[in-house]
Order: structure tokens, then sequence, then C-alpha cells
């Protein structure tokens, strides 16, 4: 029962803070409560996270550059389709394919180095605290912003 309360108390907390967060320097401030986060979720022994951060920090480096590549190339692009050519579509679905194709092989590799680190239920842990903090931010936004 004290865990529980200790559980809500952290999760309330940290969601305050990140409606805080987001008024300041954001991204910097939601990494570091998604990394409380996550350790929290995966109650990482301190072996554990000494191996685990790095492999989690060059994962999460890379998909960020996924994701900019992808903001790039289609952000804009697909906010106005009415002047849209079929040779500028087969290009642009060419390249959201191979950007598709680039997260997944990301995906698989980073899976791969997990299974050095950490054992497969902290992995599967891992990808619900994910999950769940993305859920939980998402709504912290929504109530900010007067939607939910």
């Amino acid at each position: 029962m004290i865990l529980k309360n200790r559980l809500l108390l952290f999760v309330v907390l940290l969601f305050s803070i990140v409606v805080k967060a987001q008024q300041g320097p954001g991204r910097e401030r939601i990494k570091t409560l998604k990394v409380a986060f996550i350790t929290e979720q995966l109650n990482l022994s301190s072996k554990e996270a000494q191996k685990f951060w790095p492999v989690y920090n060059d994962h999460e480096e890379k998909m960020d550059i996924i994701r900019q590549k992808e903001r790039t190339q289609f952000g804009r692009r697909f906010a106005d389709m009415s002047q849209i050519t079929s040779k500028e579509a087969d290009n642009m679905v060419a390249a959201f394919t191979k950007l598709q194709a680039e997260k997944h092989q990301l995906e698989q590799s980073f899976i791969k180095n997990l299974q050095g680190v950490l054992p497969s239920i902290k992995i599967i842990k891992l990808f619900r605290a994910e999950e769940n903090f993305k859920k939980r931010l998402l709504q912290q936004i929504r109530k900010r912003r007067g939607g939910g």
C-alpha cells in the first residue's frame, strides 16, 4: 500500500513538473522526466543502469535523427496535397518507405543490444514504460490546453 502511494505521488509530481517543463526549455526537462520515469518503472540495479543508459541514449539520438528527417521531408509537404504531382507522390512514398525501414532496422538493433544488457522482462517493461510516459505526457498537454 505504501509503495502504491509513493508511486502515485511520484506520477502526480512527475506530470505537474511536465506541465511546468513545457513552459521553459521543455525538451531537456521532458527527457529528464522520462529518464526518471523509466528508471522507476524498470527498477534498474546500478550495474544494469550503467550498461543500459548508454545503449538507450545512443538509440534515442539515432531515432531523433530519423524523426528530424521525417519532419524535414514530410512535415510541410503533407500539409497541402492539392498541388502534388503523381511523380512527387511516388518519390514521397519511396522516401517514407526508406525511413520506415531505417526505423525498423534501428529498433531491431536496439533490441539485440538490450538483450546483452537487461533480462527480457525488463525490456518488455521498458517498452511499456515508454508508451505509458507518452500517454501521460499527452494527457497533460491536453489538460493544459483545455482539451481534456
